[in-house]
């Protein structure tokens, strides 16, 4: 029991923070034009990806120094105090009546969210070594309950009001951070801490490493155009369901939920299968046609019933993710697998920063009123282009680097 209850508040605790995103994405269209008189949906897109953009950019920029902190100071006082300021930043958005408010409470929200790294460390600090893939596995899977609840939980609050889930995710985060504070044990001794390191926090140190791996620059090509690609469904999903079919915000929060359900049987029955049968490559090639197809699709349906029906397909475009990251696992040695992964991550990161500024403007470009060319849709062209230039680098260069 010693050690359940504080596997459980770190279990909780990811699921918080991933919850951070999802839990106000079906709010978002309704809340900006609430606190932006006189906008429309158009204009409520491009503040809603600005505030993506921040939220994401603090997750990247803070993560690593939130980690080397907890070296420092220990695990608890960082893990605790990220908690109550993110409960106290919620109700501070939940009480915002200017768009500027908002934008003050993502930063806050995206630096208190960013303790990843100090969820991961704390369970290395309590596992075996045998054990620590399979806990490392348990926060995996909080992180995926969190994006599927977060979009369920904030479509049926928003039934109440677009404030109704910042004031549900402060409870949630006050009383997990009431929880941690009487069952968490601190996990690293005296003996084991170190000095805090400013330059050991640069997040920007993992794009340092990229040159190390001369041959797998276009393969981090097609990784970034691929998430760079795929981030449109969050970015722009609730403005153009909003806009498109009228959707309420409980009806977008189900249908994420949806998307977030289908991509983890993807990723966690199909793309074994799918790789044992047609090789990584393959599967790279097959995740990429469907994304595209799929992205055509959504970009002109006429029927939110249909667009509902497609979202399973659309989810099968995350069988290309894996494929490619094993392609450049299996190219590089034993001893470079975690500096890769670092690589991987901050590429990743970097696109689920841009993404949401970019296609939320380009959605905003072709939905207002006095656009010259009406096609609300647009955001899932570019990212079909994107996709397609994924494809193109893949087969110029990709063979090479197998």
């Amino acid at each position: 029991m010693r050690l359940r209850l504080p596997v459980l508040f770190i279990l909780l605790t990811v699921v918080i923070d991933a919850m951070g995103i999802g839990l106000i994405l079906p709010v978002m269209p309704g809340l900006i034009v609430e606190v932006l008189p006189g906008s429309d949906i158009s204009r409520a897109a491009i503040w809603g990806g600005i505030l993506s953009t921040v939220f994401a950019a603090m997750q990247f920029l803070f993560g690593p120094l939130l980690g080397n902190l907890s070296d420092k100071v220990g695990r608890k006082p960082v893990l605790l105090v990220s908690l109550v300021v993110m409960s106290l930043d919620y109700l501070v958005m939940a009480v915002a009546g200017s768009v500027w408010l908002l934008l003050i409470g993502r930063v806050v929200g995206g630096i208190t969210a960013a303790t990843h790294s100090t969820a991961m460390a704390y369970m290395a600090d309590i596992s075996k070594p045998e054990e620590k893939s399979v806990n490392f596995g348990l926060i995996g899977a909080g992180f995926g309950l969190g994006f599927v609840l977060g979009p369920v939980i904030g479509g049926l609050l928003a039934e109440m009001g677009t404030r109704a889930p910042f004031v549900a995710a402060a409870g949630l985060a006050a009383l997990n951070a009431c929880f941690g504070y009487f069952v968490l044990r601190e996990s690293l001794g005296q003996e084991k801490r170190r000095p805090f390191s400013l330059p050991a926090s640069n997040p920007l140190r993992a794009f340092r490493d990229i040159g190390l791996f001369p041959g797998l620059h276009p393969l981090l090509l097609v990784l970034f155009l691929y998430a760079l690609a795929g981030t449109v469904y969050p970015a722009t999903w609730a403005y153009f369901t909003t806009l498109r079919f009228d959707w309420s915000p409980g009806m977008i929060g189900a249908s994420l939920a949806v998307y977030g359900i289908s991509m983890a049987v993807v990723q966690a029955l199909l793309v074994g299968p799918v790789i044992a049968r047609i090789g990584e490559r393959g599967t790279v090639m097959v995740g990429l046609t469907i994304e595209i197809l799929a992205m055509v699709l959504v970009a002109f349906v006429s029927s939110g019933w249909v667009l509902m029906a497609l979202i399973p397909i659309t989810a099968l475009g995350n069988l290309a993710g894996p494929a490619l990251q094993g392609i450049m696992s299996r190219s590089v040695s034993d001893d470079r697998q975690g500096m890769l992964a670092g690589v991987q991550a901050s590429v990743n990161a970097m696109a689920m920063a841009l993404s949401p500024i970019l296609m939320t403007g380009v959605f905003a470009a072709f939905s207002h009123d006095t656009a010259a060319l009406y096609l609300p849709g647009a955001p899932y062209l570019l990212a079909a282009v994107l996709a397609l230039g994924a494809i193109g680098l893949f087969l110029q260069r990709g063979p090479r680097a197998i």
